[in-house]
């Protein structure tokens, strides 16, 4: 399995469309931090507007930690459309260029491939996050600097500098089982189609769709809510209140492992049955 693994990340690296996160990453999240240490002031009075007048505040609030907190918000749409981007390749890809049925005649069974290739995508993932997290934490705390962490949700909370390293480990450790449901949306289009647009187009459309019902306030919505995946996707803003709400975060992450463990099912099923021979 381990060397199967390998030779799928060796295919995922292969290709070009696999490093346009990494690189989308390095240029964006640099001018981000550009921008706040340009304009911190302004910066420091659009986070605190709300506050004036009810706060008085000694020093500034421009940090690495609350930069990376502000920038984490990518997470909702951004950084999944970069994931799907090689997740709907994986199956779709060797399935349009004609490798997949050259691959399934070798003597190791379907249910082995899929598992090497979801092993690779999950890899991929993890490995984008924390690269996410290494630009975004570790050199905003290079270039900004490092304090306490401002957090503004019913109220004002001050976490110290060491407590905000913990918390943004837990952020980041939600943060990849968010994306990792991501990756298995768009692993399981990959697996019904032989063409990679297709899955990448699929998965983003029910997220979008599921972000409105998750987010937009209509009493209809609000009783499905529960039940969608991307209502969950807040789970690592979740990291920084106080106390940290363990119990909501545990029901999150049940229920977005409920889901991915759905969609890889629904992947094993489909590819098993998959025809080649057409």
């Amino acid at each position: 399995m381990a060397v199967l693994i390998h030779n799928e990340m060796v295919k995922i690296f292969g290709k070009w469309r696999s490093y346009i996160g990494f690189v989308a990453i390095a240029i964006l999240i640099p001018l981000i931090l550009w921008g706040i240490s340009k304009s911190g002031p302004a910066f420091e009075r659009d986070i605190t507007r709300n506050l004036q007048g009810g706060l008085m505040m000694v020093g500034s609030v421009v940090n690495g930690f609350l930069a990376t907190h502000w920038i984490m918000n990518f997470l909702w749409v951004h950084i999944p459309f970069l994931i799907t981007l090689v997740a709907g390749d994986v199956i779709a890809g060797e399935g349009a260029a004609g490798t997949l049925r050259i691959y399934l005649t070798r003597p190791v069974s379907r249910r082995t491939i899929l598992t090497a290739k979801l092993g690779a995508t999950f890899i991929y993932t993890a490995l984008l996050i924390l690269f996410f997290a290494l630009m975004s934490l570790g050199l905003g705390s290079l270039w900004l600097g490092t304090g306490d962490l401002v957090v503004f949700h019913q109220g004002v909370l001050v976490l110290p500098k060491q407590v905000a390293w913990i918390r943004f480990g837990l952020a980041f450790g939600c943060a990849i089982g968010m994306m990792l449901v991501v990756a298995t949306l768009c692993f399981m289009f990959s697996a019904m189609v032989s063409n990679a647009i297709g899955p990448i187009i699929g998965a983003m459309a029910v997220i979008i769709i599921s972000l409105a019902i998750s987010t937009i306030p209509i009493d209809w919505f609000t009783t499905l809510r529960p039940y969608i995946f991307t209502t969950y996707f807040d789970i690592w803003q979740q990291a920084f209140y106080d106390p940290i709400p363990w119990g909501k975060i545990a029901h999150g992450v049940m229920v977005l492992g409920i889901y991915g463990f759905g969609f890889v099912i629904i992947s094993y099923l489909i590819f098993l049955r998959k025809d080649i021979l057409t």
